[in-house]
């Protein structure tokens, strides 16, 4: 991307583990590791990957609020990682997140115009008339009533929750959103209404996004660039395109597999790719490629040396062995 507003590079989150008995070899959990990508303004990108690839972790780094082992997060040419004081305060303006669970992200003991007030009180100077002007427009914005304001978290529904999640995040009107999974805890129906919502609010508001899901039908409605993580990498790059028509990673193929068709000929003509085994030891990684012990197209070397991500198109990217052989033959 030539001119890219969120660059991460070589980002890397550690956690150190609890020693086994009292003379056991420190270890560390890289649920992050080295891990870049880039979006534009006004741009959504997605990370996509199964439980435990790191793709939330990831997403918190940006956000500061795990630390980083390494890496830089720039924002618009500005490196914002590690940032602390009143120059954390900005970041946070800037940089604002949607947590997943409604239900549990939300003090029940506060109502909600309180709720959306709260980033106001704490990162801005502004008056108390002048919050309470831009709560009032953040209601309206997400399709809540005014007189909704005095209720407790506990007399929403669940999509009424997210949408106070939501207002929250706009109230320093930040440039960047960290959506993670914002719909996954709703039913399918109220879903849909979500991320319509969160498809104008980005219109209207010129909001950045880093979409962080598991759901590879939600992903295709809102995203324009698509990040797949394995174990704490990236495996490939892509924009949304080229990645559901021609995937080039075996994991993306696994994954776009799974995904559900309405159509009967559809389901018919798609085949299947089980993924078998389990994932490795995130403590213990073996050598070369991570996800070798369950790819259909393993070969010796992707045991012994792990891939490096190279360009298989247009701002196409993917980390295989396989694919280098591919290309060298064509």
């Amino acid at each position: 991307m030539a001119d890219p507003f969120l660059q991460v590079d070589n980002l890397s989150v550690h956690f150190a583990l609890k020693r086994k008995g009292m003379f056991g070899a420190k270890s560390v959990l890289k649920a992050v590791d080295d891990v870049s990508f880039s979006v534009g303004r006004g741009e959504t990108l997605a990370i996509v990957g199964e439980s435990g690839s790191g793709k939330t972790t990831a997403a918190l780094a940006v956000a500061q609020l795990v630390n980083a082992a390494g890496g830089s997060v720039k924002l618009d040419g500005e490196d914002v990682l590690g940032v602390q004081g009143d120059a954390l305060r900005a970041m946070r303006e800037r940089v604002q997140f949607i947590f997943q669970d409604p239900y549990s992200s939300l003090n029940p003991r506060r109502r909600a115009e309180d709720l959306v007030r709260e980033p106001l009180d704490s990162l801005t100077d502004k008056t108390k008339a002048e919050k309470q002007q831009i709560v009032d427009e953040l209601f309206a914005a997400v399709g809540l009533r005014k007189e909704q304001q005095r209720l407790f978290p506990h007399q929403f529904s669940g999509g009424q929750r997210q949408r106070i999640g939501i207002a929250r995040a706009l109230a320093t009107r930040p440039e960047v959103i960290i959506c993670d999974e914002p719909v996954s805890a709703l039913d399918v129906a109220v879903q849909a209404q979500i991320l319509n919502l969160l498809r104008r609010l980005q219109t209207e508001f010129g909001l950045t996004f880093l979409f962080i899901s598991h759901d590879l039908g939600v992903v295709q409605h809102v995203s324009d660039r698509i990040a797949v993580m394995y174990m704490g990498r990236v495996v490939e790059l892509a924009d949304r395109l080229s990645l559901f028509n021609s995937p080039r990673h075996p994991y993306t193929k696994a994954l776009l597999s799974a995904v559900p068709a309405v159509s009967r000929k559809d389901r018919a003509a798609r085949q299947r790719i089980l993924i078998p085994g389990d994932p490795p030891d995130p403590v213990n990684l073996p050598a070369g490629c991570r996800f070798a012990s369950r790819c259909p197209h393993v070969m010796p070397i992707c045991k012994e040396q792990e891939p490096m991500m190279q360009n298989v198109g247009t701002d196409h990217l993917t980390a295989c062995h396989l694919t280098e052989q591919e290309e060298a033959a064509v």
